[in-house]
């Protein structure tokens, strides 16, 4: 039984909880909301901060990639002059001449050509001197210049592949110093030697980013730019190197293709500039071996000599007409 003086404070605490529970049973769902929504916008404020944060890292990351940009094209830009001199043409070309070599040949390809000329043509002692002077100084230099071109065709075919060694070996877990040493064994020239070059310098200490960026001052293509400024990007700012070497090597695949598509759509028309500009050369030999008297006069006469000049002249000028028609560059 309860005392006549705590049944009043009973009755207070019980009456107190009773409205209380009725008070919180009427505006339970709207604390609960308010609740809810405050919770919300915390996560949504969260959430706007994590972006926010993301795109300053992005921003900084693009500034970088930017920045890096600008100091390997200055220092291209630097090194690289407005024509590589002898040694380096012939180091492009493979070639393991000496200037000393490049001249001596030279002399003794004027001495051959003058040789011929003199008893194939009877056209006195000037004629022959002139062109044996310039077989001497153009025909090396075009023999150069036609393996240079070749050793970039090649390397430019194989490099693709070498890309994709690269690709496979970082998924697979290999260090990119072990991936460049497989194809320093096992790629075809001339991008074995090349990537020999890349791992012997890496390992003299030279940084692989700076070695890497020797190889396009070697074989001046895009796509050892390309490649160049890939590993570069990845030393400095990082990022996902099979990814990007990836991309690398399906846009260079996709240049490959258009390039040969090119060489397809104009075959006709450099078979053509072939057969017309060797034509009028093929017939002047055929008519001398045949009845040299019937085009003796156009060698010997002074009118002749003329008439010859202004043919040579302009044919040179639709060779280079229909070289200029026949190349594309993309």
């Amino acid at each position: 039984m309860l005392s006549p003086d705590t049944a009043p404070v009973i009755v207070a605490i019980l009456a107190v909880v009773s409205v209380l529970g009725i008070l919180a049973g009427v505006f339970y769902s709207r604390l609960d909301k308010n609740y809810q929504g405050q919770k919300r916008l915390a996560a949504v404020g969260a959430t706007n901060t994590s972006k926010g944060r993301n795109a300053r890292s992005e921003d900084s990351k693009r500034r970088d990639i930017e920045k890096a940009l600008r100091e390997m094209e200055e220092k291209q830009k630097s090194q690289t002059g407005p024509r590589p001199s002898l040694l380096v043409r012939m180091r492009q070309a493979g070639l393991g001449w000496s200037t000393t070599t490049y001249y001596v040949s030279c002399v003794i390809v004027g001495a051959a050509s003058f040789i011929v000329m003199m008893n194939s043509f009877y056209i006195g002692l000037l004629p022959p001197l002139g062109f044996g002077a310039a077989a001497g100084l153009l025909g090396p230099h075009f023999y150069v210049s036609y393996l240079r071109s070749r050793r970039f065709k090649k390397f430019a075919k194989e490099f693709p592949n070498a890309i994709d060694v690269i690709v496979r070996g970082v998924k697979s877990g290999l260090p990119v110093v072990d991936c460049l040493r497989i194809i320093s064994v096992e790629a075809q020239d001339p991008v074995r030697e090349e990537f020999r070059e890349i791992v012997d310098d890496q390992t003299l200490g030279l940084p692989l980013d700076y070695a890497v960026q020797q190889l396009h001052e070697r074989i001046p293509l895009d796509e050892a730019k390309f490649f160049a400024v890939v590993m570069s990007m990845q030393s400095r700012t990082g990022g996902n190197l099979s990814e990007a070497l990836g991309g690398l090597s399906k846009v260079l695949r996709e240049r490959q293709k258009i390039h040969a598509k090119i060489q397809s759509m104009s075959a006709e028309a450099k078979t053509s500039a072939g057969i017309i500009a060797s034509l009028p050369v093929v017939v002047i030999v055929l008519m001398n071996m045949v009845s040299p008297g019937y085009i003796e006069p156009l060698f010997m006469t002074f009118s002749g000599k003329v008439i010859l000049a202004g043919g040579v002249f302009w044919m040179l000028m639709g060779v280079l007409v229909m070289w200029k028609m026949i190349r594309f560059d993309f």
